[in-house]
């Protein structure tokens, strides 16, 4: 790590992107940017030094000492091109996040849901009680008004992401997987197995000394554990420590109450009560992110009083269940779920506050959609009514026969919900609740695309409506 460098970084409006940059920014790098477009993330960027350029062009990269680049990039991207043409260093994002994760005391935050929050909620923890950590999120936290920072303490906090096996990168002190589901096995063969063991992998480049934090409760990770036990753990270096509310765990999650966007619950270690925690996010599923916070931050030295103080302030992070407007009992909220697991369990957090539910779900990915078509026609059941637009997919991702969201829509009614209707666009869907939405009406809005802005504008428009 040398500091005095110029790092241009191509993509860079991007969460993940940006919140590198920022890091590498306060940590006293030269940083350039370009974008196909400005962006709220970037702009913060440029307010803090960085140089931000709009469009993409060979002289942006003039001078760079390391070029990084996400995996939303083509090969042929101009800038990419020169620099390898000006034999410029070049990095994909992963691992100029593994330079700076293995340079500390990395925290990786892995597993098919939940990454975000339970990074969030650590760096907020870690945060609040004075060690001071860098840390770099997929999304920004409420609290800190940012996804980035970088800080002067030895824990560096980040999200590994399995989903094109980027997390292979990173050498943690501390790792967490939350969950192992079958999604992105389009960068898998198509084969759940070597999804799973590239999470054995995963766990593996664990340093010596350090811990892995499983959730108990997650079949995968049964699965997983019960190899490793066979195999006698040679595999990992570090302590794998359980956690969990059904199963038997290290550490669990006992007498809990959950409420309208809260929860509570005991934490129990080896059948002794640590304490109860009171968190200010709702659902089942924010336990289990609460609970591997615990158990981290615990293991970094931290007490127990301290955390749940500390956890008890967390106010989400962006695009995770996350309120946008509540006018005259109505309220509109916005959440990145876009698995089946992660549609139910927000659902369910939903259905906590009492009101009538109306879910608005935008697929995204034909490749997801395909091999999870009949989970997602099962995910729908709590909601009072459910709404599909057209799925949501990336540049370049070729459209699968058969697969569409009238399709889906069918499915849902056999399934799971017969109140379940096709609006292809968000900007129809806007237009239809702004008609329909009523006082005790919950709308949430789900996805991994663009579908929050309908939310945004159907926040506005309620808004607007109250004040006239």
């Amino acid at each position: 790590m040398n500091t005095a460098e110029h790092v241009h970084f191509i993509g860079i409006g991007g969460y993940g992107m940006s919140a590198i940059a920022r890091v590498m920014l306060e940590m006293g790098y030269t940083v350039t940017g370009s974008d196909v477009a400005r962006a709220e993330l970037s702009e913060k960027l440029a307010a803090k030094g960085a140089r931000i350029y709009l469009g993409h062009q060979a002289e942006h990269v003039q001078g760079a000492d390391l070029v990084v680049y996400s995996t939303a990039l083509s090969r042929d991207n101009v800038e990419r091109r020169a620099a390898e043409d000006q034999q410029i260093p070049i990095l994909h994002r992963a691992q100029m996040l593994a330079r700076l994760m293995n340079a500390g005391k990395g925290i990786a935050v892995a597993g098919a849901h939940g990454k975000t929050t339970t990074s969030s909620m650590i760096a907020l923890v870690m945060e609040i009680c004075k060690l001071d950590p860098t840390y770099i999120i997929g999304g920004e936290v409420v609290n800190m008004g940012t996804n980035a920072k970088a800080g002067k303490g030895e824990y560096v906090v980040a999200e590994a992401d399995e989903s094109d096996g980027s997390f292979l990168q990173y050498h943690p002190q501390l790792a967490i997987i939350t969950n192992i589901e079958a999604d992105h096995l389009e960068n898998y063969d198509s084969d759940f197995n070597k999804l799973k063991a590239a999470y054995v992998t995963f766990l593996s480049q664990v340093k010596q000394g350090g811990k892995a934090f499983l959730c108990a409760d997650d079949d995968n990770i049964q699965e997983m554990l019960s190899a490793l036990q066979a195999e006698g753990s040679a595999v990992v270096e570090g302590e794998l420590v359980t956690y969990g509310i059904d199963r038997d765990a290290d550490y669990r999650a006992e007498q809990i109450e959950l409420g309208d966007r809260k929860a509570s619950f005991d934490v129990v270690y080896a059948g002794e009560s640590l304490g109860r925690v009171e968190i200010s996010v709702p659902g089942r599923h924010n336990v289990y992110n609460a609970l591997a916070t615990i158990v981290t931050c615990l293991a970094a030295g931290l007490s127990f009083d301290q955390i749940a103080a500390a956890i008890r302030q967390f106010r989400g992070a962006k695009r995770r269940f996350q309120v946008l407007g509540e006018v005259d009992e109505m309220l509109v909220i916005d959440d990145y779920a876009h698995h089946p697991t992660e549609i139910q369990a927000t659902i369910s957090a939903a259905k906590s506050t009492g009101k009538r539910i109306v879910a608005v779900f935008q697929p995204q990915r034909y490749t997801r959609t395909f091999f999870l078509f009949d989970q997602f026609s099962r995910a729908f059941s709590e909601a009072d009514e459910v709404i599909i637009t057209d799925i949501y997919s990336p540049a370049g991702e070729q459209q699968i026969e058969g697969i569409s969201s009238g399709k889906l829509v069918e499915m849902i009614k056999t399934n799971s919900n017969p109140n379940t209707r096709y609006i292809p666009t968000k900007e129809e869907v806007q237009s239809v609740l702004a008609g329909e939405v009523k006082p005790g009406d919950l709308v949430i809005t789900m996805g991994a695309g663009d579908i929050w802005k309908a939310a945004e504008h159907l926040a506005e428009h309620l808004r607007d409506r109250a004040r006239s």
